[in-house]
């Protein structure tokens, strides 16, 4: 019997692979084909790296050259604010027209003292950084206002004693006000009243005020008093009131000649 010889292994060819296979194998290429065709299309975006350069910023030097030291100038952050030399002793002058009727006292127990409550248009209202407040109109710079606290900043090193420790004192505080109740340019240019408080310890200025507002220069007129209250530091009462309230500056005299330690 003549043994059977097993057929040659048949060649496989394509369509034999498996349609999986295939499928796979066109995707991988796609893919590839992809890739090469952004970085062929947007190679014209890539930066050019030779244009980036860091610029290297010089040190600010510790010390001034000579140079810079002779021609720099301080740095002022507020103007100074120039008054006019206090006199010694003023009376105050009674200003015109009708005073506002004293319907009451006002009590400030946080700072220690009293003064009179004035009637209508003057109104008692919440006011910072004052204890207690009267004023007409609206809260606008500048204001008609009169207001009580502590001396505004820090205590003396020591309590003051003399008449010329209060004024001088007073002059200070006068000057926070300019700074604080008046547009920016404000000027005091006439001492109206220098003169120790009626009761007690302390001293009053009155003082007159000129300032730009609207494009309008106007004057106010004003007053500080500072008094001890048993501190080193002293209560402060300061009024202002501009001239479209002038019919109100007689007040100020009312202020000067009632307010009291407690």
């Amino acid at each position: 019997m003549q043994a059977l010889v097993p057929p040659p292994p048949r060649r496989r060819g394509l369509g034999d692979i498996p349609i999986k296979v295939i499928y796979l194998f066109g995707a991988i290429l796609a893919t590839v084909l992809a890739v090469l065709l952004v970085f062929v299309v947007f190679s014209g975006d890539v930066p050019n790296q030779e244009q980036e350069q860091v610029v290297q910023v010089a040190p600010v030097p510790t010390t001034p050259t000579p140079s810079a030291s002779a021609s720099a100038s301080p740095t002022v952050t507020e103007t100074p604010i120039v008054l006019p030399p206090v006199p010694a002793s003023k009376k105050y002058a009674a200003f015109s027209g009708t005073a506002s009727a004293v319907t009451g006292t006002i009590t400030d127990k946080k700072s220690g003292i009293s003064y009179p409550r004035l009637a209508a248009p003057w109104t008692a209202k919440s006011f910072s950084p004052f204890s207690i407040a009267q004023r007409i109109g609206k809260v606008a710079v500048p204001h008609t206002v009169v207001a009580s606290a502590m001396l505004p900043g820090d205590a003396p090193e020591k309590k003051p004693s003399s008449n010329g420790d209060y004024r001088a004192i007073a002059t200070q505080a006068a000057r926070w006000t300019i700074r604080t109740q008046y547009p920016k340019g404000a000027t005091l240019d006439e001492w109206t009243a220098s003169k120790k408080v009626p009761v007690g310890k302390g001293w009053t200025l009155g003082y007159k005020v000129t300032f730009t507002s609207g494009g309008k220069k106007q004057v106010a007129q004003a007053m500080v008093t500072v008094i001890e209250v048993g501190k080193t530091k002293p209560a402060m009462l300061m009024a202002s009131i501009p001239e479209a309230n002038k019919a109100r500056w007689r007040d100020l005299n009312t202020l000067a000649e009632q307010v009291r330690p407690l």
